[in-house]
């Protein structure tokens, strides 16, 4: 493994599931200063004027937002909306507008910028007019009227919830749960947060993905600020994510880094990904760094992960190429004649451990996951001690 090394991921005593906001000066300097900077002590033989009466600020009141037009108008782009994208521009305009139908009046060609079809897409510029067509809010549920189901999918929600404020969830997804939908699926979580959607209509997005077998951290904006904010931190590769995995073997070295190419290889049953030359049609390079934390003699090894790309199955195909798969990996253990362990279950044995990524109105979101009921049973019979030190916080970040 490189011997240059960034700024370590703080250990774990110092975790704290949720953001830390930024605390300025104002709020460490304590009550006295933010209300205005005189003390509330009083020295002795001080004269101590009478309390001037309460009188209540005027209530504010809260703005209406614009209705939404029974006919067809034509506005004018202003400077504030300049190069902002056709569907930005509608969900400003008219909060509570849902995405299906923006999408629905731009297909069909009833809103257009300067008399032209209009792309949800393209961007805006000051001056153009834009023909808006009749628009229709959605009006979500009310909590009240939610049917049985949808309030016991709620509940699930908050008993997988790590974390959750205004913008932002970190949930512990269960192995087996499905993060989107598919041929075959059921339930998965993009659905279940239908039952979230807030007064404007605005449902919670996923912002990355797990593998259905993975448990652990998965990150949800509940807001499109939220959405776009941490979307450009996975871009900039700022979020740092740790997984834990048992793999069959030992690798040597303890420690390294695994540098590939990845390409889907689709086949009439599945597909998978395959290790790849650079310039294969279709392959992305994918960088993951390993850590072995515990070991039960040679037979299996607690594997710490830290990717710093973020690849499909990445991590699983990975292992398997240096010869050390992950345990119950239906894809890509590929080790002949292996025996599983007696007590363990033949399940993915691979945990979205933790996740650090800057929070969109400041300071830090730093979540942590434990351990599944299947994994936990291994780590259990296998003696493996889960709050030991995790040397994959000192392998660089690229």
């Amino acid at each position: 493994m490189s011997r240059r090394v960034k700024r370590p991921l703080r250990p774990a005593g110092d975790r704290a599931k949720g953001a830390r906001p930024h605390r300025g000066p104002a709020a460490e300097r304590g009550p006295a200063h933010r209300a205005g900077g005189k003390s509330a002590a009083v020295r002795p033989g001080d004269k101590q004027r009478a309390p001037k009466p309460f009188v209540p600020e005027p209530e504010e009141r809260v703005a209406e937002p614009p209705a939404l037009p029974t006919k067809v108008q034509t506005v004018v782009v202003t400077a504030d909306e300049d190069n902002m994208r056709v569907d930005r521009f509608l969900e400003a305009r008219f909060p509570g507008l849902s995405f299906s139908h923006i999408q629905r009046i731009v297909r069909k060609g009833e809103l257009r910028v300067n008399g032209k079809r209009a792309d949800s897409k393209d961007r805006l510029e000051e001056g153009q007019s834009v023909r808006i067509p009749p628009l229709r809010l959605d009006t979500p549920k009310a909590a009240a009227s939610l049917s049985e189901a949808a309030r016991k999918t709620l509940q699930d929600l908050k008993d997988m919830t790590l974390f959750e404020d205004a913008d932002v969830m970190v949930l512990n997804k269960p192995a087996g749960l499905a993060v989107q939908g598919g041929s075959g699926i059921t339930r998965n979580v993009d659905d279940m947060l239908e039952v979230m959607r807030d007064a404007k209509g605005q449902k919670p997005r996923l912002v990355h993905r797990l593998d259905r077998e993975t448990s652990g951290c998965l990150l949800i904006a509940k807001t499109r600020f939220a959405a776009t904010a941490l979307t450009g931190s996975f871009r900039h590769r700022s979020a740092r994510k740790i997984y834990w995995a048992l793999v069959a073997g030992v690798p040597k070295p303890k420690q390294g880094r695994i540098s590939t190419y990845l390409a889907k290889e689709e086949s009439e049953e599945d597909s998978i990904m395959r290790i790849a030359a650079h310039g294969d049609e279709g392959a992305s390079h994918a960088v993951t760094y390993y850590a072995v934390v515990e070991a039960s003699a040679t037979k299996l090894a607690w594997v710490s992960l830290k990717p710093v790309t973020g690849r499909t199955h990445q991590l699983r195909a990975h292992m398997a190429h240096i010869d050390h798969a992950i345990v119950g990996d239906p894809k890509y253990f590929n080790k002949e004649n292996w025996q599983l362990p007696g007590g363990l279950q033949n399940r993915l044995h691979l945990l979205a451990r933790r996740i650090v990524i800057p929070h969109p109105r400041g300071g830090v979101i730093d979540a942590t996951a434990p351990l599944p009921p299947h994994m936990l049973q291994s780590w259990n019979l296998l003696g493996l001690e889960a709050d030991r030190f995790d040397p994959i916080e000192n392998a660089p970040e690229e």
